[in-house]
């Protein structure tokens, strides 16, 4: 008999919430230039326990009679820079883990900025069951940091590295390329050190300009150079043969790892697991049945394939009138859809399977005959010119009616 269905007969039946939990952090000790995540500056004025406290509640807030709680397979810490809590990280951690376990096994990971690690508090994130720590480092070129707004230097990120490592934990190194300035040998210099200093996961997303930030403003100014798209490529292309040099495969668009050093957690945003967020300005998203159990879809409409949410921008986002700023539904072959879109970011592709629930095979068909998805062994892959094209990619999915 499945786990699920294993209730007191004079109790109704319960659904089980989503194993994977994703809590943001909306704390920064400044804002980087590019950056348009929700987050403020750690002036002082929010009190690191209140908001512990409050996000533990908010958690709490989703026990009902109708759900029960599963063991935690993933859990993510992110932001903001959760770091920038000090050692009421390691009390936040310990007081959600209190609330919902963890699985067996459970992957546990920290965004960390590293002007605000120490060997000190990885050491307590450690023992209260952290395994996995990723280093917002973007780059080792002084001058690049220095125009990104980040308060570290390439010496602060090496030892904050180099204590990630001390301390026993999986680290994960985040870097961003077509800076303008870093030339083609920095940057494949770049790829070679962190992975020397044992990364064994590694993000590389390209500078974005988004509208409302400094650096768009600095741009538009003439104040700022703007991100040669050629250069965003080339830099890319240059991160996928390095790394597979250096013994990390590329899993999804913008994500390399060592064989099982592979984000448990951001997989599952990929392939459609539900998951909860909570926290300012975070989001979740829940299958169509822990939906209607949680209240947050009608109980009696059968065809909601997914649920998504969205706390408010705001570090106590409890004390809103209305915490949640949005809340919508998609259909169940939307889901699918959506869940065939998503999966053209990852190596691995989607099966035939999916594609036909999704009724995107026409549209799979077409990208093949452009050069931007393969098709074989039941699999529909992207290839290197697909990742490049993207959009176009996921708006022929997305926007297929079959």
């Amino acid at each position: 008999m499945a786990e699920s269905m294993r209730v007191p007969w004079n109790e109704p039946a319960r659904v089980a919430l989503p194993r994977h939990l994703y809590v943001h952090v909306p704390l920064c000790r400044t804002k980087c230039t590019y950056c348009s995540f929700y987050s403020v500056v750690d002036d002082g004025s929010v009190s690191h326990t209140d908001l512990v406290e409050e996000t533990v509640s908010l958690l709490r807030g989703w026990i009902t009679p109708q759900v029960r709680w599963v063991p935690l397979n993933t859990l993510y810490v992110g932001g903001g820079t959760p770091t920038a809590l000090g050692m009421e990280l390691s009390s936040l951690i310990k007081s959600l883990t209190g609330v919902i376990p963890l699985a067996t096994g459970a992957e546990v990971t920290v965004e960390a900025n590293p002007d605000s690690v120490s060997e000190e508090l990885l050491g307590e994130l450690a023992d209260v069951g952290v395994t996995r720590v990723s280093v917002g480092v973007q780059s080792l070129d002084d001058g690049a940091l220095s125009r990104l707004g980040r308060l570290h230097d390439r010496a602060g990120a090496l030892d904050a590295l180099a204590a990630v490592q001390s301390a026993g934990l999986e680290l994960s190194v985040d870097l961003m390329c077509g800076i303008p300035g870093v030339s083609h040998e920095v940057w494949l210099q770049t790829l070679a050190e962190v992975v020397e200093c044992g990364a064994r996961h590694v993000s590389v997303y390209p500078l974005t300009v988004e509208p409302g930030t400094p650096m768009a403003e600095g741009i538009a100014a003439g104040r700022v150079p703007a991100p040669e798209e050629d250069e965003v490529v080339d830099a890319m292309d240059a991160a996928a043969a390095q790394l597979q040099e250096l013994g990390l495969q590329r899993y999804e668009v913008a994500n390399y790892a060592v064989p099982g050093a592979e984000s448990r957690h951001n997989t599952a945003y990929w392939t459609g697991e539900p998951y909860i967020g909570i926290g300012g300005g975070a989001h979740g998203m829940l299958d169509g049945e822990q939906a209607r159990a949680i209240g947050l879809a009608p109980g009696n409409e059968a065809d909601i394939g997914r649920t998504r949410y969205g706390y408010a921008s705001d570090p106590f986002p409890g004390g809103a009138e209305s915490p949640l700023a949005f809340l919508e539904s998609l259909s169940v072959q939307d889901a699918a859809r959506e869940d065939a879109m998503l999966g053209m970011r990852l190596t691995t592709g989607i099966s035939d399977e999916l594609g036909q629930r999704a009724g995107v095979i026409g549209p799979l068909e077409s990208l093949v005959a452009d050069g931007l998805v393969t098709h074989e062994s039941g699999r529909w892959k992207p290839t290197v010119r697909g990742w490049l094209f993207g959009n176009e990619v996921f708006g022929r999915i997305w926007g297929a009616v079959e």
